[in-house]
C-alpha cells in the first residue's frame, strides 16, 4: 500500500477569509516503509501571512516571496499524492486548504482538472485516530511523540517536511506491527538504508525461520546459577528453583 504522510503550512487558520497554503511537505511510505521519496514545496501565497501564523510556523513574507504561486506546482503536487492513501494529522484542515487552492486553479483554467483531494485519494486523520486511542487526553502531535518515545527535540518551528516525517514516526508506532527502535544516528535498516536524521528510527523486523539459535549454558555457567541459588538459599532460608522436578541444574549438582 502507497501512503503520503503530509503536512502543510498556510498565512492563517481558515481558507475561507482568503487564507492560502505557503508549504507543502510530504514523505512516501509503501507497505510501511519509508521510499526516501518526499515533496516538500514553498508557496507564494500572494498575500500576506498573518503574524500570529509566522509566530507558529516562522516562515515570513519575504521568505515565500520569491517562491512559484500554487498553480505553477499544483500538476507536480498531484502527481505525488494522487491515488495514494493520504495519512494527516487534523486532515480536514490541510485538506481543506488543498481542496480551496484546487478549487481556484480549476477554476482559473475553466475546467474541473484537479481535486477535490477526496475523490482521488483514501484519507486517514492521525488525530482522529489518536483521539479514539486515547480519548481524554492530549493528541497534539508534540504529545505524540511524548507518549510514543518518537525523538522531535530538533522541532522548535513547524515546518511542514519536518513534521509530516514526525507524524511519519507517529504513524508507524500508533499502529503497531513489529518494528524495531534504534537510537544510532546512523543506523540502516535490513534493506541497507540509513536514517542520519539524528532521531529515532523505526524499522520493520525481519525474522525469516531459521535465523534464531538456541544456545546451551556450558558448566562454568551452569556453576554460577548454583551459586546464585545457592546465596539465594542462605539468605532466605529456601529456594524453590533448584527443587523443581526436571530442573536440569538439579541433575548437574553432585557432579
Amino acid at each position: 500500500m502507497r501512503q503520503i504522510i503530509l503536512d502543510t503550512e498556510t498565512t492563517g487558520i481558515d481558507p475561507r477569509e482568503g487564507h492560502r497554503l505557503i508549504e507543502i511537505g510530504a514523505v512516501e511510505m509503501v507497505n510501511r516503509r519509508l521510499t526516501g521519496n518526499t515533496y516538500h514545496q514553498y508557496i507564494n501565497p500572494e498575500r500576506d501571512i498573518e503574524a500570529e501564523a509566522v509566530e507558529v510556523h516562522g516562515i515570513t513574507n519575504e521568505k515565500v516571496a520569491d517562491e512559484p504561486v500554487f498553480a505553477d506546482v499544483a500538476d507536480a503536487f498531484w502527481a505525488f499524492i494522487e491515488g495514494a492513501e493520504l495519512v494527516i494529522h487534523n486532515a480536514p484542515f490541510d485538506v481543506g486548504f488543498i481542496d480551496h487552492e484546487l478549487a481556484m486553479l480549476n477554476k482559473a483554467r475553466g475546467e474541473p482538472v484537479l481535486g477535490p483531494v477526496a475523490e482521488h485519494c483514501r484519507i486517514l486523520d492521525t488525530l482522529q485516530l489518536a483521539r479514539d486511542k486515547h480519548p481524554g487526553q492530549r493528541n497534539n502531535l508534540d504529545a505524540l511523540c511524548k507518549r510514543y518515545d518518537i525523538q522531535n527535540s530538533h522541532r522548535v518551528l513547524h515546518g511542514a517536511l519536518l513534521d509530516a516525517e514526525i507524524l511519519a514516526d507517529v504513524y508507524l508506532a500508533m499502529t503497531g506491527g513489529q518494528t524495531a527502535l534504534s537510537l544510532d544516528a546512523s543506523a540502516s535498516d535490513d534493506t541497507g538504508q540509513t536514517d542520519n536524521s539524528g532521531g529515532l528510527m523505526i524499522r520493520r523486523l525481519s525474522l525469516a525461520s531459521g535465523q534464531l539459535s538456541v544456545r546451551q549454558p556450558d558448566e562454568a555457567e551452569w556453576q554460577a546459577h548454583r551459586d546464585k541459588l545457592a546465596s539465594i538459599r542462605e539468605a532466605s532460608g529456601q529456594c524453590r528453583w533448584d527443587g523443581l522436578e526436571g530442573w536440569p541444574g538439579a541433575s548437574r549438582e553432585g557432579s
